[in-house]
């Protein structure tokens, strides 16, 4: 047996050291190399442009992809009814928009799966400092009637969406709450439509002089970046309510086989996970003095404000919750702690008739 001196012993240890140092190091170029060839995994998401023009989704990509750097996500920002339709041509994985009403025909056309909702915020009507309508303080109801009233004394005027986005939808909602038609309000000289984001929305609002509806956080933004000088005048209230969900695009649709339904199951899941929630409730604080999107679940979990809970089971859960099973798809554990909580409520579209619904979808389609 060949016994060797206690120099040669080290020098020995040495060299397999650094023979083993190298190799180590040989390895870690070779995987790193290895993973910027691989490519990474496409996700779309079709969405609204209140979450875009805020910067929100910038932070979201950012600490999303950190979490999932096998995903590249991508946003298509436009009014809610634009981004259902681009989901439901195949041309995104999933939606996160605003609109309950257009988000259960989604479901029920069988294009989405797995609806979560993960935020929440309030549209406020805004308007010249001065305002010619006396619509400051009033509830939602009432100020649009003066508004009306006011219009067409030539001496206010009402600046719309008109872009059929998820707050188009809402102001609908709210002139139909007074019995008007916004449709036929179009015909009235005091009636404008910018026909497009909420951004272009404020600032012709301002520029006009005139009253419009908006989200808080959009207008929180430009009011702060004094690209307008409008004011909130009537705010917050169960009818002012905001509510945003994320689903995913169905497997099971034909239009959507090559949808990334994986992919999009990670997003959703972060949305509703703590760090997701972070964002929402962290998002807007340190420029605004608070959240621009307020996070529902931690909402649900801590139990904080029953009635805003209620408010939103009211407006965008159906039969009694936020996905009824029959548009759930490989998902079940997304709903089990908080279908513990969830109680019976009426429906938002209780009595739709499937060939509303089916109407629906081939307008979309058109």
């Amino acid at each position: 047996m060949m016994r060797l001196s206690r120099s040669a012993l080290t020098k020995l240890q040495a060299s397999i050291l650094v023979i083993v140092a190298l190799a180590t190091v040989t390895l870690g170029v070779y995987g790193y190399n290895l993973s910027l060839t691989q490519p990474k995994a496409r996700l779309i998401v079709s969405t609204t442009t209140s979450l875009y023009e805020t910067r929100f989704l910038d932070e979201l990509k950012s600490k999303f992809e950190l979490k999932y750097p096998n995903l590249n996500v991508s946003f298509i920002s436009q009014g809610t009814g634009l981004a259902i339709q681009t989901a439901m041509r195949g041309d995104a994985d999933m939606i996160l928009v605003h609109d309950p009403a257009r988000e259960y025909q989604f479901l029920k056309g069988g294009y989405g799966v797995n609806r979560k909702i993960v935020a929440y915020n309030f549209f406020v009507i805004v308007g010249p400092s001065e305002d010619p309508a006396g619509i400051s303080g009033k509830s939602p109801s009432e100020a649009f009637s003066r508004i009306r009233s006011a219009g067409l004394n030539g001496t206010a005027v009402w600046v719309s969406r008109g872009d059929d986005s998820g707050t188009h939808a809402k102001e609908k909602t709210l002139w139909k709450a007074i019995g008007l038609d916004a449709e036929k309000l179009r015909a009235e000289a005091w009636y404008l439509e910018a026909g497009s984001g909420m951004t272009a929305t404020l600032k012709l609002a301002n520029e006009k002089r005139g009253y419009t509806l908006t989200d808080v956080g959009t207008y929180l933004l430009n009011f702060n970046n004094h690209n307008i000088d409008l004011v909130k005048l009537v705010e917050s209230g169960k009818s002012m309510l905001n509510v945003y969900s994320v689903m995913a695009d169905s497997p099971k649709n034909a239009n959507m086989t090559k949808a990334n339904f994986e992919g999009s199951m990670q997003f959703i899941r972060f949305l509703v996970s703590s760090e997701g929630q972070a964002l929402f409730a962290q998002f807007g604080v340190d420029k605004y003095g608070l959240p621009l999107f307020k996070p529902y679940v931690k909402l649900t979990e801590n139990q904080s404000d029953s009635e805003i809970i209620g408010w939103i089971r009211d407006l965008a859960f159906f039969e009694g919750s936020e996905c009824p099973q029959e548009f759930r798809y490989q998902a079940d554990d997304l709903y089990s702690a908080q279908e513990l909580g969830t109680i019976e409520v009426p429906s938002i579209l209780t009595g739709l008739e499937e060939r509303k619904v089916a109407s629906w979808i081939q307008s979309l389609k058109a």
